[in-house]
């Protein structure tokens, strides 16, 4: 297996490798699980992946999730269908800089996602580094958000075009999360800026530590908080992948966001992710 970095910041390209041994190979997937941790997403060309092996191969970092607005391949629990198609107006909607399903009390530790079909240009995705965000803040900032803690919502995001009543029995089903807004990674140790398109507030703010009068709260937590959601736009944190059929990405959700580009209609975009569980942040 060769590892090519691809920037300074955030991943890798692996070649020489097919990932459906990996599923049986326990060296082999060893050195793509310490690989993914260094540099947080791996990219893959050429990949003859079937749905099994697809699953297979993920399910080997820990157990997989449905997600409960996105379809799932029938046969194949845990693999989610991200279908954009010129039939389907309403699914053609993108996204913002986000990590997978922040939602959850315990979102997800990371996805391998498979490329069906893609359009010859556009419909790109692009990752940020989420560890070196928090790594270059400066000091008077991680000192104000050292005990911070942020509510994470489905029905601010996927809910906001249900109607009324689906969207409340879906935040029933799914309440807000609340999650610290610098998270230590479970495996590296890093501490991560964890705040992301599903974070709404934080739940701590309006302390006297923090606020003289309630201008200093409404505003000032507001403004903080879209300071530090803006740090994901930083290009010196990004990669960008441009996709081509089988290819496929694995990624630490944990540690990165990720946004896919939304310039490529009227032209069909597929692919089949495979999400992670993770474990609960701290």
């Amino acid at each position: 297996m060769r590892v090519e970095p691809l920037t300074c910041a955030i991943g890798a390209e692996l070649i020489g490798v097919n990932l459906s041994h990996a599923v049986r190979d326990d060296e082999l997937f060893a050195e793509i699980k310490s690989a993914l941790f260094t540099h947080k997403v791996l990219f893959l060309r050429d990949q003859s992946l079937s749905r099994a092996d697809h699953v297979g191969f993920a399910r080997r970092f820990g157990e997989l999730e449905d997600h409960p607005v996105l379809g799932s391949v029938p046969d194949h629990p845990g693999l989610v269908r991200i279908y954009k198609t010129p039939e389907h107006p309403p699914d053609r909607y993108e996204n913002a800089w986000h990590s997978d399903a922040t939602w959850r009390e315990i979102p997800q530790f990371g996805a391998v996602l498979h490329c069906l079909e893609c359009p010859t240009v556009g419909g790109d995705t692009m990752w940020t580094n989420m560890a070196l965000a928090y790594q270059n803040l400066p000091q008077h900032i991680k000192t104000q958000i050292a005990d911070l803690r942020a509510r994470h919502s489905i029905e601010a995001s996927f809910g906001a075009v249900m109607p009324l009543e689906k969207r409340l029995a879906l935040k029933a089903q799914f309440p807000d999360a609340e999650h610290p807004v610098v998270r230590t990674h479970p495996e590296t140790g890093e501490q991560i800026l964890y705040v992301n398109g599903f974070t709404t507030h934080f739940t701590n703010f309006h302390t006297p530590a923090r606020v003289r009068y309630g201008q200093d709260g409404n505003p000032g937590a507001a403004d903080l908080l879209r300071y530090l959601i803006s740090q994901a736009y930083i290009p010196e944190y990004q990669v960008r992948w441009r996709w081509t059929p089988r290819c496929v990405a694995i990624w630490d959700n944990s540690a990165t966001q990720h946004y896919a580009v939304m310039d490529y209609p009227p032209t069909h975009r597929k692919m089949e992710r495979a999400g992670i569980i993770g474990t609960r942040p701290f």
